[in-house]
C-alpha cells in the first residue's frame, strides 16, 4: 500500500535543474496556460473538456474540480479522476517528484465516488479507491483503500469501509 513509482538517476547537478531533458519545454509551458485556465474557470464541464483535450487526463463523468486545484504541470496525463468525483479547492496533485540524484513519475488513480478536501496534496504513484473520503488538508502519501475515510499529515486511516458501514448499520 506504498506508491508506485518509477524512479530516474541523475548525474551532475540536482534532478530539477535538468528538468527539459526530463520534459520539453514547450509542454510544459502548455500545460501552465491550461492548467491557470482552469485553476479559475467555474465551468465544470469546461474545466474537464480542458483536462481531455490539452492535458491528456483521464476525467470521468460528473467529476467536478474545484477553483484553484493544481495538476502536475508535467505530467499531467499520468492523472486519471473516476466518474462523479469531488477535487477539492486548492487541491495539489502531483505525478512526478524532482529530487537531488533522481526523479520519480507514478501513476496517480482516483477512483469513482471519491471526496478529497480541500487543500490536499497527493503525491505520485498513488491510488485512491472507489468510494473513499479524503479530509481536508491532508498528505495522500501512500494508496488509499476503497471506501475507506482517511485524513492528516502523513496520512492515516480513520475508518475504515467496514467500520463506517458499521457504524452507518448502528453496529457500533
Amino acid at each position: 500500500m506504498g506508491r508506485n513509482t518509477t524512479r530516474h538517476a541523475v548525474k551532475e547537478a540536482n534532478s530539477l535543474w535538468q528538468v527539459y531533458k526530463t520534459v520539453p519545454f514547450f509542454k510544459v509551458a502548455k500545460n501552465f496556460v491550461v492548467i491557470q485556465l482552469a485553476r479559475y474557470t467555474p465551468f465544470l464541464s469546461f474545466k474537464n473538456w480542458l483536462y481531455r483535450t490539452f492535458l491528456r487526463m483521464e476525467v470521468g463523468d460528473k467529476a467536478a474540480v474545484a477553483l484553484m486545484v493544481m495538476m502536475d504541470v508535467m505530467f499531467p496525463e499520468k492523472i486519471s479522476i473516476g466518474k462523479n468525483s469531488v477535487i477539492g479547492y486548492n487541491t495539489t496533485i502531483l505525478a512526478h517528484e524532482y529530487l537531488i540524484k533522481e526523479y520519480r513519475l507514478g501513476d496517480v488513480i482516483i477512483g469513482d465516488n471519491v471526496m478529497i478536501g480541500a487543500n490536499s496534496t497527493i503525491l505520485p504513484g498513488v491510488t485512491i479507491g472507489d468510494g473513499a473520503i479524503v479530509s481536508a488538508s491532508t498528505l495522500v502519501n501512500k494508496d488509499v483503500p476503497a471506501g475507506a475515510f482517511v485524513g492528516g499529515n502523513p496520512m492515516q486511516v480513520i475508518r475504515t469501509k467496514e467500520q463506517m458501514q458499521n457504524e452507518k448499520d448502528g453496529l457500533l
